[in-house]
């Protein structure tokens, strides 16, 4: 599908960037911020039918009358009817706007649905991250063959972006607030549906988004900072995981540490590891899912050429606050094959679809993989992993919602369906847990230390 409008026609051009850097967009371009063009970048204007409404500033704050009282978050359009449900007999009608990953799910599992939504833009986020993304559009720069760039902080790096390179650092760097803790649940259930769930807590340090920083050198090569602990089941209690991600990976690699449980015998050993990225098997995915995966992809874009396809109208897991509901038990949502899809709701939303191949020099179980990033938060919501072959081997959903008091929108949970398997990991559950906070302003920089790691091992 082609691009929309003219100001994006470079967008499908730019594949190697070897060279000089390239400078952010002229000052007129920028104006278009928060005018026809959405505060980061997307389409202010609906679409021709009106199947995808105007941007109208989202969800900025906690909706009147909701009964949020923190954690986990009420639907704000419970009461939206289904406009449609797709599957396997009627598919062929909507294939416009499917992912070659719906219409793979649809034809392999007989009962995989797509109940259809009114479309809700409710993306929104702090004013203060408008204004930062506003001055990166101008200041940002991007080199070498995509894995380096400057002169951006806090705001998406390039709201009006020029190649592919940039919309996926789009989504790496976009805005999740600050201090954030949790505590959720991933499962790689059997062909049958039968689960062990993995109980996972953790703490981030967004430093890219810190209050504190003024000048990208400041960061110190660090765009967040993470912890995991794993709580349950009993015989993974304890075991720990510690990343420092780059914000340049030219600098410098990602940094990152793990403590094993069963590994360790009489000493508690902290180790440096290089193996926390790429196609590396993800934690807890039972090998359905890569290191590169986490957070539907994250980490740096080097082994794989990224060009645009271009910007178009998909239906996605949106406004997922059904899927997200502290009513509800994982049993109820892992089901056989798939998740329980009369729990996920899909809308029609513009996104910029990306494609990466494989270079010929490097390595990775993907030789193909096809990216989806919704134009209003740069959230990747969907995608397409190939294997060594070029035939579709898995497929990718992210489910969205707006977290209203922040605000910011990306992912709640996120699922891999692993056609060959016939079977998928789901992660970010959080309907049994207490959800997210946002406020956990007590988290100490001292916890993304190795050195607390290892006292923390030392004090059970």
């Amino acid at each position: 599908m082609r691009l929309s409008k003219s100001i994006w026609a470079a967008a499908a051009i730019c594949t190697v960037l070897a060279g000089p850097a390239l400078a952010g967009v002229p000052e007129a371009q920028a104006e278009r911020l928060g005018r026809d063009l959405t505060p980061l970048g997307g389409e202010r204007a609906g679409n021709a039918d009106g199947s995808i409404p105007a941007w109208d500033g989202g969800i900025a704050k906690v909706p009147a009358g909701i009964g949020y009282t923190g954690g986990h978050y009420p639907d704000p359009f419970a009461g939206d009817a289904a406009l449609l449900t797709i599957d396997k007999s009627n598919m062929g009608a909507h294939e416009a706007a499917l992912t070659a990953g719906q219409r793979a799910m649809l034809e392999t599992y007989p009962g995989y649905k797509l109940n259809i939504y009114p479309s809700r833009r409710s993306c929104a986020q702090p004013e203060d991250i408008y204004a930062a993304t506003r001055a990166n559009a101008v200041s940002g720069r991007l080199a070498g063959e995509g894995d380096s760039l400057s002169g951006v902080l806090k705001g998406i790096p390039f709201a009006v972006p020029s190649n592919a390179y940039e919309i996926v650092w789009n989504h790496n760097l976009r805005y999740r607030g600050y201090k954030v803790r949790r505590t959720f649940v991933s499962a790689a259930p059997t062909r049958e549906g039968n689960f062990t769930p993995v109980k996972v807590r953790d703490e981030l340090v967004f430093d890219y988004s810190s209050p504190q920083v003024s000048s990208f050198d400041q960061l110190n090569n660090t765009s967040f900072r993470y912890l995991q602990e794993t709580i349950a089941p009993a015989r993974r209690a304890g075991q720990l995981l510690l990343v420092h991600e780059v914000v340049d990976p030219s600098k410098g690699g990602r940094r990152s540490w793990q403590y094993t449980v069963g590994l360790s015998n009489s000493t508690p050993r902290v180790q440096r590891t290089s193996a926390i990225a790429y196609d590396t098997p993800q934690i807890y995915s039972d090998a359905m899912s890569t290191a590169d995966s986490f957070d539907v992809f994250s980490g740096p874009l080097d082994r794989f050429d990224w060009t645009v396809r271009g910007r178009e109208e998909r239906y996605i897991a949106y406004n997922s606050y059904k899927l997200s509901s502290p009513s509800l038990t994982y049993g109820e949502i892992i089901k056989p094959g798939h998740l329980d899809q009369e729990l996920v709701r899909y809308e029609k939303h513009r996104v910029w679809a990306v494609e990466a191949k494989l270079k010929a020099n490097q390595r990775h179980i993907y030789q193909r993989r096809v990216a989806y990033f919704d134009e209003d938060g740069y959230n990747m919501a969907a995608g397409e992993l190939y294997d060594a072959r070029g035939g579709l081997w898995r497929v990718q959903e992210a489910h969205l919602i707006q977290y209203y008091d922040v605000p910011t929108c990306f992912n709640a949970s996120d699922v891999v369906y692993d056609l060959a398997e016939g079977r998928y990991v789901v992660q970010n559950l959080k309907n049994e847990e207490d959800g997210i906070d946002f406020n956990a302003s007590d988290i100490s920089e001292n916890t993304f230390l190795p050195e607390e790691m290892r006292r923390r091992i030392v004090r059970r």
